[in-house]
């Protein structure tokens, strides 16, 4: 993880481009179907998700291709180390590097769609729950398309769909808090899929990248 943290910081292109991309797509909306404040805190939780959603797809690519490229991950499969450890740590840098700006900005993106406090609190919440749950589902796809001819579109092909799931459960917590229902269930679900993901999709990772480099 400190690795991949320490290239990121050399080189925030791409750390740049996923946060731009998630503002420029959030704040789009509101120019395009106006500016009506009870339609933009209907449609904003939603919307927000959505562009949190594609914003951290964006940054799935690159995840292991760059190390594939260069022989890295090979030599990381014959270390010592356990896959378990090398894939985790890079799943947890591209979260940091990818879902956790996301999950920072976006009270200042609801704000433009006059999201109440506490409204902008479950927002945040259910972003902080739900982008480690896509950087592990999105980890998993991308090592399963590691190496694959047009690998970019089979990587979209498996990860979107199980995104859907996070996509529901993330935004449905944050209508019901702004319709004064409880989010609680939301939130539960979500936490219940990060921690069915932190046991299970690491390993599957692991397991992935060694048939990709074998």
């Amino acid at each position: 993880m400190a690795r991949d943290l320490r290239l990121a910081w050399r080189h925030p292109d791409e750390a740049v481009l996923t946060v731009a991309f998630f503002a420029l797509v959030a704040s789009l909306f509101p120019l395009g179907i106006g500016a009506e404040p009870q339609l933009l805190a209907r449609i904003g939780p939603g919307v927000i998700w959505v562009g949190a959603l594609l914003a951290a797809f964006l940054a799935l690519p690159g995840l292991f291709a760059a190390d594939y490229a260069d022989g890295s991950l090979e030599q990381m499969t014959l270390s010592p180390h356990p896959a378990l450890g090398w894939a985790a740590g890079k799943i947890a840098a591209h979260w940091i590097v990818s879902g956790l700006p996301l999950t920072l900005l976006s009270p200042l993106i609801g704000l433009q769609y006059g999201l109440a406090p506490d409204t902008l609190l479950i927002q945040a919440a259910s972003l902080a729950i739900g982008t480690p749950v896509l950087s592990l589902l999105g980890g998993a796809c991308a090592a399963l398309a590691l190496g694959a001819r047009g690998g970019g579109m089979l990587l979209a092909l498996l990860a979107l769909p199980l995104f859907v799931p996070v996509l529901i459960f993330g935004a449905g917590a944050s209508e019901a808090q702004a319709t004064g229902l409880s989010p609680a269930p939301h939130l539960s679900l979500l936490a219940a899929a990060l921690i069915a993901a932190l046991v299970g999709l690491p390993w599957a990772v692991g397991a992935a990248v060694r048939i990709a480099v074998d």
